[in-house]
C-alpha cells in the first residue's frame, strides 16, 4: 500500500468515525426519550396524549428539518449545521423537565430537541461522509455510521435508566442535554475536503444533477422508484417511533419493571449494530430493494411471534434482539438506493426528503400510541397495525427498478 493510499484510508476512517460518534450522541439521546414519559407525565400533569402529541410533533420536525439542514450542509459544509444542532438539542432536552403546558412541551420536545437532533442525523452525516469518501467505501460507510446510532441507543438507554435510578429523572435529563454539546468537537473531522465528484457512467443520472438542487428535486419527485421507496419508509418511521416511545408503556402494562424496557431498548441498539453493518456490506452485493423487502417482512414475522408469546421479561429481550437486527438496517439500503437513483451531489437533501417521509410515519406511530393507550387501555391495535404496515412495506419495494435514473426533460 502506497503512502497516498494509507493516508486516504486513514482519512476515510476518521470521517466515518466522526459521523458515527456524532450520530451515537444525537440518536442515543432521542432513543432514551420514552423512559422519561411516565415521570414527566406525573410531574407536569399534562396527560399521556398531550405528551405523545408533543413527541409526535418532534418526530415530524426531526424529519422536516433534515432536507433543510441537508441543503445547508451541501452548500456550506456540515460543521455549522452540527454546531447549531448541538445547541438546539441541548437546550430542548434541558428545558423538558420544566415544561408545564402543552405549548412548552411542544417547544421543548417537538421543536428544539427534535430540530437539533435532526441537524446531526442520518441524511446530513451519511451525505457529508459520502461526499468525502471514494465510491467503493460509501456502502460500508453508510452501514458503519448507522451502527453508530444503534450503539448510541444501546448506551444511552442504559445510561439514562441508571441516572434516573441513581439521581432522579430531572438530573438524568439535564445530563443527557449537556452531553449533546459533545457533538461539536466530534464533528471536526468532517471538515476534510470533499473528494472529486464522481465521473458518471454512461447510464448514470447526469442531466438533473447539473441543473442545480431545485431541478434535481423536481426530477426526484417524478421518479417512480423514489416514490415507492418513500411509501415503504413511511412504515419504517411508524414502526420505530411507536416502539421507542411506547415500549416502556407496554412493559408497564405487563407488570414488569422499567429496567426491562431499558434493557430491551438497549438490546435493539446492540443487535442493530450487526444488522446495520451487515446491511451496509450486503447492499454493495445484492439488490437493495430485495434487502428492504426482506427486512420489512422479517419485522412482520417478529411482531406476530411477539403477540403470540407470553409477556414476560425474556419475551421482551428476545423481541429487542430480533428487532435489533432489522431496526435501522433500512437506512444504508435506502440511502444506497437514493444514491443509485441520483448520485451523491445532493444526497444529503434527497435522503433528507426520504427521512421526512419516514418521520411522517413516525408522527402517527408516536401520537396514535398515546391515543390507543388512553381510549383502549392497551396497545394491541397498534401492534396489529404495525404488522399490516410491515407487510405493505415489503410488497411496495419489490416493483422498484434499481438501475440508475435515465435523465429526462424536467421543468426548469
Amino acid at each position: 500500500m502506497t503512502n497516498t493510499e494509507q493516508y486516504s484510508n486513514r482519512t476515510s476512517w476518521f470521517v466515518m468515525l466522526s459521523a458515527a460518534t456524532v450520530l451515537m450522541v444525537t440518536f442515543g439521546t432521542r432513543a432514551a426519550t420514552g423512559l422519561f414519559i411516565s415521570p414527566l407525565n406525573t410531574a407536569s400533569g399534562l396527560g399521556i396524549v398531550t405528551i405523545s402529541f408533543a413527541i409526535a410533533i418532534g418526530q415530524f420536525v426531526w424529519g422536516a428539518v433534515q432536507p433543510l439542514f441537508g441543503a445547508a450542509a451541501d452548500r456550506w459544509g456540515p460543521i455549522p449545521v452540527v454546531i447549531a444542532g448541538a445547541v438546539m438539542l441541548a437546550v430542548g432536552v434541558i428545558l423538558t423537565p420544566f415544561v408545564r403546558t402543552p405549548l412548552t412541551a411542544i417547544l421543548a420536545l417537538g421543536v428544539l430537541s427534535a430540530a437539533g437532533s435532526g441537524a446531526a442525523s442520518f441524511s446530513i452525516l451519511i451525505g457529508a461522509s459520502s461526499q468525502r469518501l471514494p465510491p467503493e467505501r460509501r456502502p460500508f460507510a453508510a452501514g458503519f455510521i448507522n451502527a453508530g446510532g444503534s450503539f448510541g441507543q444501546f448506551v444511552f438507554s442504559r445510561l439514562a435508566q441508571t441516572l434516573i435510578e441513581s439521581f432522579g429523572w430531572v438530573t438524568a435529563m439535564i445530563s443527557l442535554g449537556a452531553t449533546a454539546l459533545l457533538t461539536i468537537p466530534l464533528a471536526l473531522p468532517l471538515r476534510k475536503p470533499r473528494v472529486a465528484r464522481d465521473v458518471p457512467a454512461p447510464s448514470a443520472p447526469t442531466g438533473p444533477a447539473t441543473g442545480g438542487l431545485g431541478r434535481q428535486l423536481r426530477f426526484a419527485m417524478l421518479h417512480p422508484g423514489y416514490l415507492l421507496l418513500q411509501a415503504g419508509f413511511f412504515t419504517c418511521g411508524f414502526h420505530v417511533a411507536f416502539l421507542l416511545v411506547h415500549l416502556p408503556g407496554e412493559v408497564a402494562l405487563c407488570g414488569l419493571p422499567g429496567s426491562v424496557a431499558s434493557w430491551t431498548l438497549s438490546l435493539i441498539g446492540l443487535f442493530n449494530i450487526v444488522g446495520s453493518l451487515a446491511a451496509g456490506a450486503l447492499s454493495s452485493r445484492y439488490r437493495n430493494k430485495n434487502l428492504l423487502a426482506l427486512i420489512y417482512l422479517a419485522r412482520a414475522v417478529i411482531l406476530i411471534c411477539f403477540m403470540l408469546a407470553p409477556k414476560v421479561a425474556l419475551t421482551f429481550y428476545i423481541l429487542g434482539a430480533a428487532l435489533g437486527a432489522t431496526w435501522l438496517a433500512t437506512i444504508p439500503t435506502t440511502a444506497g438506493l437514493v444514491a443509485k437513483f441520483f448520485g451523491v451531489r445532493y444526497l444529503s437533501t434527497l435522503f433528507g426528503v426520504t427521512i421526512l417521509t419516514h418521520q411522517v410515519g413516525a408522527f402517527f406511530g408516536a401520537w396514535l400510541g398515546g391515543v390507543a393507550m388512553k381510549y383502549n387501555g392497551n396497545l394491541d391495535w397498534m401492534w396489529y397495525a404495525d404488522i399490516v404496515l410491515a407487510v405493505f412495506a415489503a410488497l411496495i419495494n419489490l416493483p422498484i427498478k434499481e438501475a440508475p435514473s435515465v435523465p429526462r426533460a424536467v421543468p426548469a
